[in-house]
């Protein structure tokens, strides 16, 4: 065998570690806890970096917001800010960067965090990221067209006159009822495939399909436990977002910090 035969095998075996499906460990709500925990921990360790990060995310739901009334889109808003949590793991890239870094006791340097971010951009996130939007501007389609289909023949040009309607007319409580299942179905499309995907590309050569199915398996090893998790997470930053987004500058950075050492608690 010659010496550039010898590489490619190399090279071969090198790109099928790398791309191999990692396993998974059963986590259990005292493996959240502890998770819960670091992430604090991480979070009062660097707190610039949470409030950067954080602030990022709630100045884009405050344009969202603003956007909607600028358009006369108010009725929008509410789908919106149910949906908004799901693309959170996206938004914490910085955030797993920060707590890798904390783990392996190598010094924070925003140049350092923020390279490491603009990276990702060539390599597997923007898939990632092409694949959150996707289902959640197919969410925001099927509340058009749940609108469109319940609510066709009803008039309404404000937020004040949808709120009316919905609450107030039988339609409008089905309307509710399927939105919120439909919803409820999406979210969980959305938390199962980004769980972990997201942190694991970061931290591994790792294909984003790959990165999909392995946090998809995460769900699957323990179902009631992540189920959970994900429902405190979509409360959490539902939750922070009543003072003008504002909770979102402590709320994001602990969660995003949390879920980096859930992933390397779960993903061997």
């Amino acid at each position: 065998m010659t010496s550039t035969e010898i590489k490619e095998d190399k090279n071969a075996d090198n790109n099928e570690n790398n791309y191999s499906m990692p396993d998974v460990n059963a986590l259990g709500f005292a493996d959240l806890k502890e998770c819960l925990s670091k992430g604090i921990s991480d979070f009062r360790q660097a707190p610039m970096f949470g409030f950067f990060f954080g602030g990022i995310f709630a100045f884009g739901g405050i344009l969202i917001v603003q956007s909607f009334y600028v358009w006369d889109k108010g009725w929008l808003i509410y789908p919106m800010l149910v949906g908004f949590p799901l693309v959170g793991p996206f938004a914490a890239v910085g955030l797993y960067d920060v707590s890798r870094r904390l783990g392996e006791g190598k010094p924070l340097r925003w140049n350092e965090v923020l390279t490491v971010v603009s990276l990702q951009t060539s390599r597997q996130l923007p898939y990632m990221a092409f694949a959150m939007l996707f289902i959640f501007w197919i969410w925001m389609y099927q509340i058009r067209l749940l609108i469109a289909i319940i609510l066709g023949r009803m008039s309404f040009s404000s937020w004040e006159s949808f709120f009316n309607i919905i609450m107030t007319t039988p339609e409008g409580w089905t309307f509710i009822i399927l939105g919120h299942i439909v919803g409820a179905c999406f979210a969980l499309l959305m938390f199962s495939v980004t769980v972990v995907s997201i942190p694991i590309i970061l931290d591994r050569e790792i294909d984003f399909v790959t990165a999909m199915i392995t946090s998809v398996k995460t769900v699957k090893k323990s179902p009631f436990v992540m189920i959970c998790w994900g429902v405190f997470v979509a409360l959490s930053v539902i939750t922070s977002f009543i003072p003008l987004f504002l909770g979102l500058l402590v709320v994001l950075p602990v969660l995003g910090h949390t879920s980096w050492h859930i992933y390397k608690k779960a993903v061997i």
